[in-house]
Parts: structure tokens; sequence; C-alpha cells
């Protein structure tokens, strides 16, 4: 599923009205990052933003200087990018699979210690795949969708569920940029 089609399908599971547009400079935040984001983070932070989804699942602000951010000192991705890294090497021996830590780019955070990743393998960002680094059982997974198809799944799959996520989610899903936490 492309990225705006990923984004529309999960918008028919998450109301949008609490979404706002970040207004990214992408050329600046691709120039600090290097690369090219995947099209569904872009549409994400164009309908939704950053901000919370049912309170659970923190979706991170690409860039690190926002005016109000409320969270002056977080650098946006960039904190959880090395948190996420970090991680990666602590726990990689007890993986079946092998990342280089440096293709690593966290996107997502959860109130049960989730860290939700790409990995940039690739110069294609549409074909990055989700890394899970579920911290409560200290265990990585590898799944194949894009972030936006990840979620859609995530909020309407409970099987799916299983493994990638450490708290329960409501039955309906809300979004709430930071903007009007």
């Amino acid at each position: 599923m492309c990225g705006t089609d990923a984004v529309a399908a999960l918008a028919e599971l998450m109301p949008v009205t609490d979404g706002v547009d970040e207004r990214v400079d992408w050329g600046e935040v691709e120039a600090v990052w290097g690369t090219r984001f995947p099209s569904d983070y872009v549409r994400f932070m164009e309908v939704y933003g950053a901000g919370a989804i049912s309170e659970t699942i923190s979706i991170l602000l690409p860039t690190p200087h926002v005016e109000g951010w409320p969270y002056q000192t977080d650098p946006g991705l960039q904190d959880e990018t090395a948190g996420a890294r970090e991680t990666w090497e602590m726990l990689r021996d007890e993986t079946d699979f092998d990342v280089d830590p440096e293709s690593i780019v966290a996107w997502g955070v959860t109130s049960g210690a989730d860290i939700y990743s790409w990995v940039t393998a690739g110069d294609d960002p549409e074909r990055w795949p989700v890394l899970i680094f579920s911290r409560g059982n200290d265990v990585m997974r590898l799944v194949p969708l894009g972030m936006a198809e990840f979620l859609h799944r995530l909020l309407s799959d409970v099987a799916f569920r299983e493994g990638k996520i450490n708290i329960v989610l409501p039955d309906e899903a809300s979004f709430v940029n930071w903007r009007n936490r």
C-alpha cells in the first residue's frame, strides 16, 4: 500500500479532527538526516502531525526545533533514534537478523516503552521496514510494512498486535496533535 493510500486507510480508523499539518520543511529535514523520508510519514505529518494515538503511541516530530514544541530539549527523532541504536547494540545477538545500527531511525514510541523505527537500508524509503523494540520483553522484530500500514494493522487487528506493543489499545483509535494537548 503506497503512503497516501495507507494514511487514507488509517484515517478511516482514526479521525483526523485533532490533526495539524506540521508544515515541515522536508528539504531541511532531509539535509539533516541525509535521506528522504517515506511518503506515508510525510503524509502523516501533513494530516495528523506529531502527537499521540489513543494516548499510548507517540509519533515523533521530524525536526528538532518548532516554535511552541513543549519539549524544547527533545530534538524530535534524534533522541529516540540514539536510544534505538543503543538498544540494538545491546540486543542484536538475540535476533536472527542483522542491521547496521546507523540505518535505524526511530519514528514512534509507546507508553509501554516500545520504540518503532525504520531500517533505512536501501535508497527507496518506501521499502523501509519497521523495526520494533519491545522493551518490556527485550525483543526485536522486523516487520516488512511501512509506518502507516503498520499503524493501521496495529489499530485494527488484535492478532497482529501480539509481540508488537506492550500496552492495551482502546477499541476506537484517536489522535491528538501535540499543539492540541
